[in-house]
């Protein structure tokens, strides 16, 4: 076969280009600290490796997530502590207001403080976070929750929602919660019913929250859950104080099972001791599973009310104490009538306090949540870093030592072209 000079420069340069080009490739892994430089170098490899930088994109993103969520659960942390110890201070100065060595303008002195507390409840119900969304109006961040004033209420013009961050790849965690579940849907009373006494009353029968013995028997479908204590003192000496208790739904006494009747009652009434709603003797058989207690001594026709709990806002029970504080009560029967409402607005203050403490139970365990999450997703990331490490990084004790391969081979192809190129017959003429 006939070798042409031309031939031979031709393969020359182009082992020598190839040589080069594979140096040069070496080089740039070199310089960057990459494997591959593009995904030709290790398609697989890349593949790979696009997939884990898209999940360790995500789980950063997770992380953000994670800390604008525990930033903001934070801020609502804080907001229901202060709401705690201003419910604190407000049932403080209702007990303070049941004094009875207190006269009106010691009372109206207490009422002006409670006053002052429910405007700064009201600005704690409209708190916002950094961002400018307000803590407690659900869904409408945007939309400022709670207005209005003692006299005239408390509006909500917020929703029920609650603002979810994705936090990881399958959970989501509020980040706020809905001013009506934190505010305005407390349960009255003990949580089950709720006492109160007549405004007409003129003895000095005070009422106690009353107690649930056994839900299941409250709640049995034969129980109206609406009833009234009646109270009646006979003539005679010394005089006897009886009750009945009537089903204001049938209109028909407990204790008799018929409509009621003339005093006196059926059952002979001690102060401060347990009114069970439960028969006793001959008495038709029911078992409702509450009990009462009524202190003082009631005057005939005195009346209290025992019924279901309803929802009722913190800011209906605190309005009510300041109205109860600002009445007179220089007659025996508003003394009477103030310490029942005081009874009942510290019942009231204990359910808003206790559904303070559960909402903010709610909010640690979801900053709990976000910890452990964040930690996961740290230890995560870690693994994703790793990953693409194995796939990615360059071997320098390899890569150096093919570089000093390719150099040598680069320089014996370039020593063995001027050789071959310098051959000629010429030069043996």
């Amino acid at each position: 076969m006939r070798i042409a000079t031309s031939m031979i420069f031709d393969a020359g340069v182009a082992s020598i280009q190839k040589q080069t080009a594979a140096l040069q490739h070496t080089q740039q892994q070199v310089a960057s600290g990459k494997r591959m430089l593009s995904p030709s170098d290790d398609p697989l490899a890349a593949s790979r490796a696009l997939d884990v930088s898209h999940a360790s994109a995500n789980n950063e993103q997770y992380l953000s997530n994670q800390k604008a969520t525990g930033e903001s659960l934070g801020l609502v942390e804080n907001s229901l502590t202060s709401i705690g110890d201003l419910l604190q201070t407000v049932r403080t100065l209702a007990v303070q207001g049941g004094n009875a060595g207190l006269n009106d303008s010691d009372r109206r002195s207490i009422a002006a403080d409670i006053r002052q507390r429910y405007t700064e409840l009201l600005g704690l119900a409209n708190a916002a976070d950094s961002t400018g969304q307000y803590q407690f109006s659900g869904y409408m961040g945007a939309t400022k929750p709670f207005s209005g004033s003692v006299e005239a209420g408390v509006v909500y013009a917020g929703d029920d929602g609650q603002r979810l961050l994705q936090v990881s790849a399958s959970r989501q965690i509020a980040a706020s919660d809905s001013g009506n579940d934190v505010f305005m849907r407390m349960h009255n009373g003990n949580g089950t019913f709720v006492t109160a006494a007549t405004t007409t009353n003129t003895g000095s029968g005070i009422i106690d929250g009353g107690a649930t013995l056994d839900p299941s028997k409250w709640n049995t479908v034969a129980n109206s859950k609406d009833f009234s204590l009646r109270f009646a003192v006979s003539g005679a000496v010394p005089p006897v104080t009886t009750y009945d208790i009537v089903d204001n739904v049938s209109g028909n006494s407990l204790l008799t099972g018929a409509a009621p009747g003339a005093a006196p009652y059926p059952r002979v009434f001690q102060p401060g001791q347990a009114i069970d709603f439960k028969s006793q003797g001959a008495e038709p058989a029911f078992d409702f599973g509450a009990q009462l207690i009524v202190s003082g001594q009631p005057a005939s026709g005195d009346t209290f009310a025992v019924q279901a709990s309803s929802s009722q806002s913190v800011f209906t029970t605190i309005a009510n104490l300041i109205t109860g504080l600002e009445t007179s009560s220089r007659t025996s029967a508003n003394a009477t009538l103030l310490a029942n409402r005081i009874g009942t607005a510290l019942t009231n203050l204990d359910q808003a306090s206790n559904n303070i403490l559960t909402v903010r139970a709610s909010v640690g365990s979801r900053m709990n949540e976000l910890d452990s999450l964040a930690s996961a997703g740290q230890d995560l990331n870690l693994q994703y870093q790793q990953s693409l490490s194995n796939l990615q990084d360059l071997d320098y004790a390899d890569a150096l030592t093919k570089l000093s391969q390719q150099q040598s081979t680069l320089d014996a192809a370039q020593k063995s072209f001027l050789k071959v190129s310098s051959l000629s017959l010429f030069n043996y003429l």
